[in-house]
């Protein structure tokens, strides 16, 4: 006989009753192969001594296993799991081995072997990060005071059922009076989607503009996502280099006499990684590439709202009279990264094209969420946080490059910002910026190895330092760490 005695564990303070827990033991041993067709289990008297419970207990496991269809009951013989299912091979013991190639239970594709795994924030007690808002000025209370407030009421449950794949009606209208008030751009709801934050905009775009080995120009850094994004297609990344002008229009404009450009990338406020902004010359310019060349070009404008020594540019987008750009921005950098809510600015049947995609994977959003944030734009709560925020992170980006200065001259080199959360920051290549954040977390200290700003042509010994979510002590802290290790 099998020894139940250890199989068959029961935990008496579990929510479960302990009938369904032996039961459910059973299935288990049946269905991992230790059981087989037409064994005997043990008298429900011999049980329930074994194992310390009552015998109607096991009496009524039984009969719930026979119920099921996994046993049973013979006549003046006893219970049996059922003859007639399947045989399973015994579990085996796995030999121990070295390699690291373990076979699969099922064939697939795996396209994301080499990602960088993502950064968790949450257990970072300091971190200097990518460039990230301080979620502790967000006025989450009001948002969830709105949210409560639109459940609470009787047209509030409307918002339970299936929506609109492109979101929110009133997030859509409530982000065209925003967007036209801050930058310009006139826009009606049926050219909005919403999505889970600018990384959902960038997928779409991708998915919906390029084809395997068509080609798409971007910075010679970039984003890796996007990259990724438009790799994950099977489109050709064409290179253009990043100068403190932003992206170098002039090479784009040679490259288009030799290759057939289906789309431009670009992130012309507060270039990631770089920080820098593209000139109004170079932005007029490539509008006048793209109406010439007729290609598409997707703007990700995600922390449009933080410049700080003058009025920003107005978007690609709110000049653009042809009709080439694609906008794409993010209420999550600008608020709260967990809170996913990003849009997607296009012509009206690239953004219903963009709408059926996503209800493919995603079917809609939060709609509760999306109408507590447009009633946060309606009640002029976003643009008090924004202006709030706007000063904080002012005065934390000054007080950051102000330590870079004193304190790390020799080692890193920088241009302070105009705007957006973080500086971008080339240190001295002996500085070995892997080993750095190792020996930084060992004291305290999250902060990123540089690895992620990478690519084929582009192998910088630099990485960007949020100063955003650090206030002052913090802030102290954190570069006191880093300079130790350093």
């Amino acid at each position: 006989m099998l020894p139940y005695k250890s199989l068959i564990q029961i935990d008496r303070n579990a929510p479960v009753t302990l009938h369904i827990q032996v039961c459910n033991i059973f299935i288990l041993l049946i269905t991992n192969g230790t059981l087989q067709p037409s064994d005997i289990l043990p008298s429900s008297r011999v049980l329930a001594e074994l194992i310390g419970i009552n015998r109607n207990t096991v009496k009524l496991a039984y009969e719930e296993l026979i119920s099921q269809g996994w046993a049973e009951s013979i006549e003046r013989k006893g219970i049996f799991v059922l003859s007639n299912l399947p045989i399973i091979s015994k579990p085996q013991l796995p030999e121990p081995t070295l390699n690291k190639n373990v076979q699969e239970a099922f064939i697939w594709t795996n396209k994301f072997s080499n990602a960088i795994p993502s950064n968790n924030l949450h257990k970072a007690d300091l971190a200097i990060d990518a460039g990230f808002p301080d979620v502790r000025l967000a006025p989450v209370d009001q948002l969830m005071r709105e949210y409560r407030s639109i459940s609470r009421k009787f047209y509030g449950k409307n918002f339970l059922k299936y929506g609109d794949s492109k979101g929110s009606q009133h997030l859509r209208s409530s982000l065209c009076d925003y967007l036209s008030n801050t930058r310009g751009l006139n826009v009606s709801s049926e050219q909005i989607i919403i999505t889970k934050g600018s990384q959902m905009g960038i997928y779409l775009a991708a998915q919906l503009l390029l084809q395997p080995t068509d080609n798409i120009a971007v910075g010679i850094s970039n984003y890796g996502f996007a990259d990724d994004t438009f790799s994950y297609v099977g489109a050709n990344l064409l290179r253009v280099p990043i100068d403190a002008n932003g992206m170098d229009i002039d090479y784009l404009e040679a490259l288009l006499t030799v290759k057939k450009i289906k789309a431009v990338y670009i992130i012309p406020h507060h270039h990631f990684p770089t920080a820098v902004t593209t000139s109004m010359e170079r932005r007029l310019k490539l509008l006048k590439l793209a109406k010439e060349h007729r290609f598409a070009i997707i703007e990700d404008d995600y922390d449009f709202d933080f410049h700080y020594d003058n009025k920003p540019y107005l978007p690609l987008a709110s000049i653009d009279h042809n009709h080439n750009v694609i906008y794409i921005g993010s209420i999550s950098k600008t608020f709260a990264p967990a809170l996913r809510i990003g849009f997607m600015i296009g012509p009206p049947a690239f953004v219903e094209a963009a709408a059926s995609l996503r209800g493919l994977i995603d079917k809609q959003g939060d709609t509760l969420l999306e109408d507590a944030f447009a009633m946060m734009f309606d009640n002029g709560e976003m643009d008090r946080h924004f202006r709030k925020s706007l000063k904080i992170y002012k005065q934390r980006r000054n007080l950051f490059c102000e330590i870079l200065k004193s304190e790390f001259n020799e080692v890193i080199e920088f241009e302070i910002p105009d705007g957006g959360l973080a500086v971008w920051s080339n240190f001295n290549q002996k500085i070995d910026l892997i080993k750095t954040a190792e020996e930084a977390l060992k004291k305290g200290l999250y902060i990123e190895n540089g690895h992620f700003y990478k690519n084929e042509s582009f192998s910088a010994n630099g990485m960007r330092m949020g100063f955003a979510s650090l206030n002052e002590s913090e802030m102290i802290a954190a570069l006191g760490i880093l300079k130790k290790v350093i």
